[in-house]
């Protein structure tokens, strides 16, 4: 009989409460008592549903205060040097500090979790690294988990994937060398579980589905040679990706199981099937553990019967990856229409159609209601999709690749841009958003249950939009923007004036820390009815004679910070969104807006993590960020940003891509990230963020100066710009005014020292 688990759990809570109990503890206005007694509240609730949908297992060690990858430094003790702060003793405090950064130092590098749009913080190593041990937290939980009489399954990032996803800043440094003493550290945890009586673990090897160089492989096989043997049994999970390659390797290892992401590659189960031993567990993830839609339940058990009469309890029945990446429950939504609502599974819900799945392999008569009523669900849905919009039909077949090219090279365009918009050298901006103040939250909240007129929000938020503008004049900026007051989030605010997208009340997923975000559903053929930024930013224009930005968000990031649909190709439904943001971009332009910034932050984010796959992604996202962005004369200049990804790998893509300026997240890697640039000789013009807006930290002048610095050691300060790593939205004003004072002075005081220079060489 097969058996039934998850991988991981939503952290944050039905209501976000986890990020309201962290941000409470940040100001000061709870203690560390109250944000540990709502945590354990969290896990319980979250153990208990498993309980309830009767999984054979429950999953403990997926929680995490911050960041997963985080809690693992602090378990391994291999926390960063320069903060000095002791593992073994680390407070709560302390570890935000980690995250979030102090007075002395910036906090820990933050980027994509593979190809999410989770945020990980990357840890740092270096040849002192010891892993002498560190926080009990991971062990407390499940002595927690076992006190309620729970079938405790503990879940560990997994050592090759910890050791690849780190970083050194020492050059050349070799991140293998640590491995021995890793092993022994992680030898030590199994010790301590086994302790406890525990008889699984489930270790993530998410990296098995990258290409990992020879070296690594081979030290992946001495690695579980190691563990393999210490008396609890391995789970050896890999997803997001096809992991087929390493079957008969994996096979050879004393390992008992491995998880395999069925719904992403479907293709790898025969191999594994081969490959693996008699005695091995098979976990398939055969529920998408990313996405929202019901799952075909029938097609699933006719797919695994076989499977569960050649297995029984060698089979274990999970969704494809953690549950983190999925809302929590459809039960708070009250206003999402019915028949959408009854095409969609949240992470409660993705846990009742495992039950449903154990149960109709064990008893089909007893499922029948359950799965006849899925079956309905994804009828109505079929029918009711088949039903197109024709004019975006006939709209994306009429494309062809002069809608995919300005009307002049960048050098020829660039000339008439400096022309027009007379800036001078290293001009100063920001990516977009100013905070969004508690009163801005208000009165978007009144207006959104009905006790605000259209009119008088309206003039709230022009009210807001003047406060900004007048703001960036007194710190002197010189391209402005209009601070996004009246947007909720950079997707959904689009989403809600486009066709073909719907929208949650609770639908919030972790993308870092306590930062969540809603993502809206794509269900249907995307259309732009109407302009949707034109009078908010014509209206911004108004206020001052600096140039204003318009202020969109780029096709592929609509794409990917949203649920999307999965009944046509994606590159399909990114094309219809680049269409609709390529009139916005025109329109914007007719109004008389100089300069435009197309987000595309997600970019990076949507590339497949085998090599081999880049090419097909590469060649459409680049396309139809062209198409989005190609409607405009060559006076007007399209900005993009991109943030918090590895780019050095796709530069010649992002170069395809044939923005004007690109602005990019370098600060937390103090301008690392620039090198590929200047190395490739990206050839348009790029602004590497002094500093970073993830954390409360203000950075000096001085500071931001070297930054500068060094960055025009790598690209000619004529093509470089000055701004923050992303949007302020998060922020506060007094440390946004702060910061950007010193911005704004270290742009000046370095053209003053460039000035300098060339006076000097043209005496000489």
């Amino acid at each position: 009989m097969a058996r039934t688990h998850i991988s991981g759990f939503s952290r944050i809570g039905a209501q976000r409460e986890l990020k309201f109990a962290q941000e409470a503890f940040w100001r000061g206005e709870s203690s560390e008592a109250d944000l540990l007694e709502i945590a354990e509240a969290l896990r319980a609730r979250h153990w208990q549903l498993q309980r309830d949908a009767q999984l054979d297992f429950v999953t403990v060690g997926d929680f995490a205060y911050y960041d997963p990858m985080l809690n693992l430094s602090a378990l391994l003790g291999a926390l960063p040097a320069r903060f000095g702060f002791d593992a073994n003793t680390l407070s709560l405090g302390q570890y935000y500090e980690l995250a979030r950064g102090n007075a002395a130092q910036p906090a820990q590098e933050m980027t994509k979790w593979f190809d999410t749009n989770y945020h990980y913080l990357v840890p740092e190593l270096d040849a002192n690294t010891r892993f002498h041990g560190g926080v009990s937290w991971f062990f407390d939980e499940i002595d927690e988990a076992l006190a309620q009489g729970l079938p405790v399954k503990p879940v560990l990032i997994g050592p090759i994937t910890f050791l690849w996803l780190s970083k050194s800043h020492v050059p050349e440094f070799d991140r293998l060398s640590l491995l021995p003493k890793l092993v022994i550290r992680y030898n030590r945890i199994l010790d301590t579980l086994k302790q406890r009586g525990i008889e699984w673990v489930q270790l993530d090897e998410p990296a098995l589905c990258v290409d990992l160089p020879a070296q690594w492989l081979d030290a992946f096989s001495a690695v579980y040679e190691a563990l393999g043997t210490n008396g609890v049994k391995v789970l050896l999970a890999s997803y997001f990706d096809d992991a087929a390659q390493h079957a008969e390797r994996v096979a050879r290892l004393p390992i008992a199981g491995v998880h395999l992401d069925l719904v992403r590659a479907p293709q790898q189960l025969d191999a594994w099937r081969a490959a693996l031993p008699p005695h091995a567990v098979l976990s398939v993830g055969v529920i998408d553990g990313r996405n929202i839609w019901r799952a075909d339940l029938s097609a699933i058990v006719a797919s695994l019967r076989t499977l569960d009469a050649e297995l029984g309890e060698r089979l274990w029945i999970a969704p494809s990856c953690s549950l983190q990446h999925v809302p929590v429950t459809l039960a708070s939504e009250q206003k999402l229409d019915g028949e959408l609502k009854s095409w969609l599974a949240f992470a409660t819900e993705k846990l009742a159609e495992l039950s449903t799945l154990a149960l109709a392999l064990r008893d089909p008569d007893a499922a029948r209601d359950a799965l006849a009523a899925a079956d309905r669900a994804l009828d109505t849905r079929r029918r009711s999709t088949a039903v197109v919009n024709a004019l975006v039909q006939r709209r994306v077949a009429a494309v062809d690749d002069t809608l995919a090219q300005r009307r002049s090279p960048f050098a020829e365009r660039n000339r008439v841009q400096r022309e027009a918009l007379a800036l001078p050298l290293l001009p100063t901006t920001t990516i977009g958003s100013f905070p969004q103040t508690a009163s801005i939250r208000r009165a978007r909240a009144a207006y959104k249950r009905g006790e605000l007129r259209a009119l008088d929000y309206l003039q709230r938020m022009r009210a807001e939009i003047e406060f900004a503008v007048r703001k960036q004049e007194t710190l002197d900026l010189d391209v402005l923007v209009h601070g996004e007051a009246e947007r909720n989030d950079m997707v959904e605010y689009f989403g809600e004036q486009l066709w073909g997208y719907a929208f949650t009340e609770n639908g919030w997923v972790q993308s870092y820390g306590s930062r969540c975000v809603k993502p809206p559903i794509i269900y249907g053929d995307i259309y732009r009815p109407e302009p949707m930024t034109v009078d908010t930013t014509r209206y911004a224009q108004s206020l001052t004679p600096r140039p204003m930005k318009g202020m969109l968000t780029g096709p592929v990031t609509m794409l990917q910070w949203s649920f999307v649909r999965d009944d046509q190709p994606r590159s399909t439904t990114a094309l219809q969104l680049a269409l609709a943001i390529r009139d916005e971009v025109v329109d914007l332009e007719k109004a008389g807006i100089r300069i435009i910034q197309i987000d595309e932050p997600a970019f990076r984010e949507g590339l497949p993590l085998r090599e081999s796959d880049w090419p097909a992604y590469l060649e459409w996202a680049t396309r139809v960020f062209r198409i989005s962005a190609s409607g405009v004369a060559d006076r007007t200049q399209i900005h993009t940003h991109m943030c918090y990804s590895e780019f050095n790998d796709i530069l010649p893509s992002i170069a395809a891509m044939d923005a004007d300026v690109i602005t990019i997240e370098t600060s937390r890697s103090a301008m690392e990230l620039l090198d590929g640039f200047g190395a490739f000789a990206y050839p348009n013009e790029i602004g590497p963020g002094v500093y970073d807006i993830h954390s409360p930290r203000v950075p000096g002048e001085a500071a931001m100066l070297r930054l500068l610095e060094r960055a025009c050691e790598v690209i000619p300060a004529e093509r470089l710009w000055v701004n923050p790593d992303c949007g302020l939205k998060t922020r506060g004003w007094p440390e946004t005014e702060a910061a950007l004072t010193h911005m704004v002075r270290a742009a000046k005081a370095l053209r003053l020292k460039l000035a300098a220079r060339q006076d000097v060489a043209e005496t000489a």
